[in-house]
């Protein structure tokens, strides 16, 4: 359990805000490697979603270096390397809750088992009868779900939440983490999510912690 999945070095990003810089993130190393439960906490604005974003590949670091040795080029990582839960579930209206699991893997395409991935994605977050439910026939946490879900229905090697329990009340939030951490449990995957919530953050094995764009890491940690 030793893969690097990601490294870092020295990454950082700016944003131009007319005249002034914003230091999203400031200059970090760190490494993540398979199996490792990491909780990103900070307050709202300190960084956390523009970490993970680099992290995920979705966005391109002002300096420094990113790498994923044991996932490959970043164009090849979502969504079968990297699964993504945000926030807020986003799930399609119009699809029942298996076809909204299915949309990543019909987007991959080369596989006639889109059903049964889906399937037993949703049974894995502890869903399996409402599959054919549509999205306003769920609860908020079980929506919730159904997005947690349809990000490991592939088994990434990588999984990235942010703020995946921000809008779910505090008991709506423990079981959301626990069908995420059930999902995970047995496999070299790692996790890592963004919280402001201590309760949440208690439940991981590592601590970055963020404050106006600067990343520590423990002693510990996954630090380069």
């Amino acid at each position: 359990m030793s893969d690097a999945l990601v490294v870092g070095t020295e990454v950082a990003r700016r944003f131009r805000q007319g005249d002034a810089t914003l230091d999203a993130l400031r200059p970090a190393s760190f490494t993540v490697r398979a199996g490792d439960r990491i909780a990103v906490v900070g307050p709202s604005g300190c960084g956390k979603s523009t970490l993970l974003q680099l992290i995920a590949g979705l966005d391109t670091a002002s300096s420094g270096e990113l790498r994923w040795p044991a996932l490959g080029p970043s164009g090849t990582l979502r969504p079968r390397h990297i699964g993504i839960v945000f926030q807020s579930a986003n799930l399609l209206p119009s699809l029942s809750a298996v076809e909204n699991v299915e949309v990543p893997l019909r987007l991959l395409g080369g596989t006639a088992r889109f059903r049964d991935l889906a399937l037993q994605a949703l049974d894995d977050v502890g869903l399996a009868g409402i599959a054919d439910k549509l999205p306003d026939e769920l609860s908020g946490g079980q929506a919730q779900r159904v997005g947690l879900a349809r990000a490991i229905a592939l088994r990434p090697r990588l999984v990235l939440a942010d703020e995946p329990t921000g809008q779910l009340d505090p008991p709506t939030a423990q079981r959301a983490m626990d069908a995420l951490l059930h999902s995970l449990a047995g496999t070299d995957a790692a996790l890592i999510v963004a919280t402001h919530d201590p309760e949440v953050a208690r439940r991981l094995q590592l601590v970055w912690r963020m404050d106006h764009g600067l990343l520590t890491l423990p002693a510990n940690g996954s630090a380069t």
